[in-house]
């Protein structure tokens, strides 16, 4: 009976926010944060950022056209996901947002096997490419499309993972990782990782079309000294 109480006291009185309730997380704190306040600072951390890879770009290669201007502060605003054990602690700007995300999606507070190898792949590769790749395309480097071809294939796939990992999880299993209102699923889990698709998908069909006209040329050059 004393379990019972218990276990009823919890499902009203939760100890976090986050779905499915009971699932535990470790060293939770509430954010001191509300929502406009950290996207206030973290929209005004990255205008220092996007201008700050401009000056450089401007500085490096002045005529680099808007599209790959645009690529390089793409890559450049990769990020890093580290510390996973101890995020529901963090009371930092990246703390806290983590878990506001989190919200949607409460895998990233709960140790899950999933996203924390998805994240560790990020970390290591993914993220320090990605400033590779920006380099590259500042300094018209001919590595470039492989490697922004093959940055993009791997978010595009690490995506697909994501969405069909949570989906298996809540039509097949019925555990449900985000919380039942509306802007959280759509707003924050759909929409927030639907760009990592768009945009990825726009540079690798870039990487193909820009790789397929090089060997187009390559051929033609090839014919031409056949031909003499």
């Amino acid at each position: 009976m004393e379990t019972l109480k218990n276990a009823t006291k919890m499902a009203a009185d939760p100890l976090h926010p986050y779905y499915p309730l009971g699932v535990e997380v470790v060293g939770y704190l509430a954010n001191d944060w509300n929502v406009p306040q950290m996207l206030a600072i973290f929209f005004g951390g990255c205008a220092v950022i996007f201008y700050t890879t401009y000056l450089v770009v401007k500085r490096v290669h002045p005529h680099l056209p808007r599209g790959e201007l645009y690529a390089v502060m793409w890559f450049v605003l990769r990020y890093f996901a580290l510390n996973y054990k101890h995020m529901a602690g963090y009371q930092d700007l990246f703390g806290q947002l983590w878990k506001e995300y989190a919200m949607s999606d409460s895998r990233y507070l709960t140790q899950n096997a999933f996203v924390l190898c998805m994240e560790t792949v990020t970390a290591a590769l993914w993220g320090p490419l990605s400033f590779v790749v920006a380099a590259m395309i500042t300094v018209q480097h001919p590595l470039r499309h492989p490697l922004q071809a093959l940055v993009s294939i791997g978010q595009i796939y690490g995506d697909i993972l994501y969405y069909a990992t949570s989906m298996f999880d809540h039509y097949i299993l019925d555990v449900t990782y985000s919380r039942p209102e509306a802007y959280y699923f759509w707003g924050y889990y759909f929409f927030m990782n639907f760009i990592w698709i768009v945009i990825p998908g726009w540079l690798l069909y870039n990487s193909i079309t820009e790789t397929a006209k090089a060997f187009e040329i390559a051929g033609k050059v090839n014919k031409s000294k056949k031909s003499i």
